[in-house]
């Protein structure tokens, strides 16, 4: 049970890219996720999801290495956290709880993995922990990071900031 937790399901044992595999899945849980509750399931989603994915991470690495690459559920933390300003946006606009506005996404996820594999200031700093909750913070920091980029985009995109 911890594997199929830390893995997302076994998303992360995929042969390559097991970090993009589980931002890729994170996708369509969000939409469903959103779909069925709006941003606020979302949100306590993301929420119940962090410490179970310390929980499990720290059950699964116990002894070994710190951060195996099969270990996606940071990923799939941090990338919901890249979609909330998206599933807000929706929410609060009153829009069609099934509407999936491509552009965004792709943006957040793009910009997630980025700042994921990049691990500029902050996220380079949670990644040296080497500890399970450093495994979870630096998914969570760079999806801050691309949350930011992704609401700013938004908002001047849609007139609100010229």
């Amino acid at each position: 049970m911890i594997r199929a937790i830390t893995s997302f399901g076994y998303v992360g044992l995929a042969p390559v890219a097991p970090g993009t595999f589980g931002s890729l899945a994170a996708l369509p849980a969000a939409w469903i996720l959103h779909g069925l509750g709006g941003f606020p399931l979302l949100l306590i989603a993301t929420a119940a999801l962090f410490p179970i994915g310390v929980w499990a991470t720290a059950k699964f690495t116990a002894g070994g290495d710190p951060d195996p690459s099969e270990v996606v559920i940071d990923e799939v933390v941090g990338q919901w956290i890249a979609l909330w300003p998206l599933s807000a946006g929706l929410w609060f606009s009153g829009a069609e709880p099934w509407l999936f506005p491509w552009p965004g996404w792709v943006g957040a996820f793009l910009l997630f993995r980025l700042f994921d594999i990049w691990k500029p200031g902050p996220v380079g700093w949670a990644d040296r922990k080497h500890s399970p909750l450093g495994v979870m913070l630096d998914d969570v920091i760079a999806g801050a990071l691309a949350a930011l980029l992704i609401a700013g985009s938004a908002a001047v995109a849609h007139g609100v900031v010229p």
